[in-house]
């Protein structure tokens, strides 16, 4: 079981002059369910080298088992600093492909024609796709069968009312609800920070942080029948 791992590039939170990047738990928590699964992961990212952590993703109050065990892991750590760069990947060598999500790939993932490419290979050979919380921006500009690829499917994502809660509804690009609404997604949610994953023929979508373990958890599921 061979699985590619998608983190942005992107370390700017629009024109706040804060940071961003990936969300932490939405990397350590997929990527233990993988290795657990005794799955070979591969991390790439548009730039490669080390991907930015959001660093509120790292805050006293958001830290989790699975990131307890990443601070305490040389060689995953090793494996997050050296990333391949996105160009130079190719879906025929991997079963499978997850994107975590912090706020990071609203900006970078969601126009990445190496991206976008990528996804379409994986899901037009027959391979699953996931992506979780603000990570389903990444389908943005995807197109199977001469149309948004979550066009009728069933899908979730950062919700407008998380989006509101964190401040950040006039800073980012889109809202990811809106946008999977507006891509003819069938757009599911749960309530605000609850774990919710959504599963729709190859394409398995999150909703936030809290349901990274389990959007890999159905990954995997996926993988094994």
């Amino acid at each position: 079981m061979k699985i590619l791992m998608v983190l942005t590039s992107h370390d700017q939170l629009g024109d706040t002059g804060k940071p961003t990047g990936f969300w932490l738990e939405e990397f350590v928590a997929p990527y233990y369910v993988f290795k657990d699964a005794g799955a070979d992961v591969t991390l790439a990212s548009p730039k490669g080298g080390q991907p930015p952590v959001d660093p509120k993703s790292d805050e006293p109050g958001n830290q989790t088992d699975a990131m307890t065990r990443f601070k305490e892991d040389e060689a995953a750590q090793k494996v997050l600093a050296t990333t391949v760069k996105l160009v130079g990947v190719h879906s025929e060598d991997y079963d499978a492909v997850f994107y975590p999500g912090g706020h990071g790939p609203m900006w970078d993932l969601s126009n990445d024609p190496a991206s976008i490419a990528l996804i379409e290979a994986f899901y037009n050979s027959g391979k699953p796709v996931a992506a979780v919380c603000h990570a389903p921006a990444a389908l943005s500009k995807v197109v199977a069968n001469g149309q948004p690829l979550v066009k009728g499917k069933r899908v979730t994502g950062f919700t407008n009312s998380e989006e509101d809660a964190v401040g950040l509804t006039d800073v980012v690009p889109f809202l990811v609800e809106d946008d999977l609404k507006r891509l003819g997604g069938s757009y599911e949610k749960a309530a605000d920070w609850a774990d919710f994953t959504v599963v729709d023929g190859l394409l398995i979508t999150g909703q936030n942080p809290a349901s990274s373990a389990s959007a890999a958890k159905e990954l995997v599921k996926m993988l094994s029948v």
